[in-house]
């Protein structure tokens, strides 16, 4: 019996460099299977274009597990696609329609420039997490997992927070292309661990600080960033950052001899 196969219109933002224009050109994506990967779908396009002599679509992509957060690109305005909590690797032919039309763009954000097609620059996250920079404390070596003291609350919740794999999905969805969500999430993931507290304080101070120097946006909660996150990072990471941020801010403040704070 033959398989399936799906016809599909691929719209594709297509841009040489960060100096050019970009445009939108159309590809035909013929005899695909419903259970190939999208990433997997344009491999074999772009083994197509290449079998022309066309240049082919260029996208990030590392692991294809989900996992990296290298891939990532909006479809139909989607940001990793229609699918709730799944990045585009993960996402798979069988979501779309025979002779569906898909149009394909690199996330949107001045701190995101384009590089080529559907891959941006994301460097502006690591400078992020550069900022924050490292813990003091001497952890030595591994102990025990019963023996460490952290009530199981606050590692649930820690691990939550860090399961955010810099994709910059939130920042593509986002109408201020804040980066509120990711930054928070770092926050948060060491503030709640004992290693992290040392510099709890002066971390928010700075991550947020290199935060608005890269140039995204400021959060007005609309919580687009949140259900557009294939890991599901929760809204409540932006309240904690708010908060260690103002302590940090009191604190720094009583310390230079400003009296009552803010």
């Amino acid at each position: 019996m033959t398989k399936q196969t799906i016809n599909l219109k691929l719209k594709v933002w297509r841009q040489t460099n960060p100096q050019t224009e970009g445009k939108f050109v159309t590809y035909d994506a013929k005899d695909i299977s419903p259970d190939a990967s999208f990433l997997e779908m344009l491999d074999t396009v772009n083994e197509g274009l290449i079998k022309k002599g066309d240049s082919p679509i260029v996208f990030d992509h590392d692991c294809r597990e989900g996992i990296c957060g290298s891939c990532g690109f909006m479809i139909n305005g989607n940001a990793h696609g229609p699918e709730k909590s799944t990045t585009v690797c993960q996402l798979h032919m069988r979501h779309f329609h025979d002779g569906e039309e898909l149009v394909l763009e690199p996330w949107r954000a001045t701190a995101f420039p384009v590089i080529k097609d559907l891959m941006c620059d994301r460097s502006a996250f690591d400078r992020i997490m550069k900022s924050g920079g490292y813990i003091s404390v001497n952890t030595g070596n591994a102990q025990d997992a019963n023996a460490i003291p952290i009530p199981k609350p606050d590692a649930d919740e820690a691990f939550l927070s860090a399961a955010c794999i810099g994709c910059g999905a939130c920042v593509a969805s986002c109408k201020n292309a804040s980066a509120a969500l990711f930054t928070s999430a770092k926050i948060t993931h060491l503030s709640l661990l004992p290693q992290g507290k040392v510099e709890r304080g002066q971390r928010a101070l700075d991550m947020v600080a290199q935060m608005d120097a890269e140039g995204f946006g400021a959060c007005t909660s609309t919580g687009v960033c949140s259900a557009s996150c294939p890991k599901d990072i929760s809204l409540t990471n932006i309240a904690t950052m708010n908060r260690e941020y103002l302590k940090a801010v009191i604190t720094q403040k009583e310390e230079m001899g400003g009296g009552d704070g803010v």
